[in-house]
């Protein structure tokens, strides 16, 4: 099955709710959180640290990126592109 790529759409309505997602989309083996809206670099930083922890852990890895000034349009079509173009691309709205 192919990984799905993850697009996160901000404002993040329940900050307690981006650990479980992350950890969600770690299980899933998403292999792209692209992240989209006012704010979107800092939550990627916040993402990357949920996912790398104390970093004793090295199969815990996603590819994140931040698209502060994109569209969600641009967004999805950067993820359609990305790896395998047959995984699904899920835009996801905390």
């Amino acid at each position: 099955m192919p990984e799905p790529k993850i697009i996160l759409q901000l404002p993040i309505e329940d900050r307690s709710s981006l650990s479980a997602f992350v950890e969600k989309c770690l299980l899933e083996k998403a292999s792209l959180i692209a992240i989209v809206g006012n704010g979107c670099a800092e939550t990627e930083d916040e993402i990357d640290g949920l996912i790398v922890g104390d970093g004793a852990d090295d199969s815990r890895f996603i590819t994140t990126t931040s698209h502060p000034d994109e569209t969600l349009e641009e967004v999805i079509e950067f993820a359609s592109w990305w790896g395998d173009a047959d995984a699904p691309t899920r835009v996801i709205r905390l």
